[in-house]
Parts: structure tokens; sequence; C-alpha cells
């Protein structure tokens, strides 16, 4: 996308909403096990649209970097935050808002069906503070090796 059609600091322009609600009749359309998906990405949506704008912010980007790394990855809530689950229904990854539970910043959090796996320690939550293109990459190459 070029810089003219992506709002990156103040929320999804107007083509990505139409491309997200466009998937959403598609996924209805599908039936029963689509508008399960369809559902799930409405209430992650709506969870967004609830955020602060700095929280919205970081949680558009990630919604539109793991969709495009992992597009297998089911979006829904869980306890209320933006979360992909697996095709067994697991949460693979969430986004805990910054807002949430008054934390200076964002989380991308990872559940055990991620396989994030090195060695016997390794990190399975990230501070997001603020998105900027060094974060995208970090967090696509998370997701990347999370689904892998």
């Amino acid at each position: 996308m070029t810089a003219d059609t992506m709002e990156t600091t103040s929320g999804f322009s107007a083509e990505e909403r139409a491309a997200m609600q466009a998937r959403a009749a598609e996924l209805r359309a599908e039936g029963k096990n689509g508008a399960k998906k369809a559902d799930g990405l409405r209430a992650l949506l709506d969870a967004i649209a609830k955020m602060t704008d700095e929280d919205r912010a970081v949680a558009e980007r990630v919604h539109m970097t793991v969709t495009a790394q992992a597009p297998d990855l089911a979006p829904r809530t869980w306890y209320g935050m933006p979360a992909y689950a697996n095709a067994d229904g697991k949460v693979v990854l969430s986004l805990k808002n910054s807002g949430k539970f008054g934390q200076r910043y964002s989380s991308l959090e990872f559940q055990d069906p991620a396989d994030l796996d090195d060695g016997d320690v390794w990190p399975i939550s990230y501070a997001i503070r603020k998105w900027t293109p060094s974060v995208e990459k970090k967090v696509a190459e998370l997701v990347a090796t999370a689904v892998s």
C-alpha cells in the first residue's frame, strides 16, 4: 500500500476497513464455520475500536501484520483482548493493550501453541510502546516463527 492509501498512526484506512468487511461477509457466506470466523473478526475489531488512540494504533498494526504473516490464524477475542487462534481453536497470540490494566506499554503475548521454543528458556511476551518499522519487522518475524 502506498502512503496515500494507508493511515498508520490513527487507524485503518477506508480501503482496509472495506477489505475487512468484505472478508467478514465472505466468511459468513461460507456457513456456520465461516460465520464463527466472521463473528471472531467482528469481536476483535470491536475490541480494538474501544481502545485509546495510542493503543488502537498499535492494535491495528498488529492485526494487519498478523493477518499478513499468518492468514490461517483466526481472529477473535480472548479475555476481551485481540487474539488469534489456530485451526484447533487454541489461542496462539494475543495483544494486551496498555489501557487494559493501566500499564505503560502494550504487550504481544504468545501462548503454548506458539512454536517459539529455543532451548530451555525463551520469551513469550514482548512490550510494544510505539509502532515503528523495526517493531513491525520484529512482530512479523515472531508471528512467522510462532506458526512455523
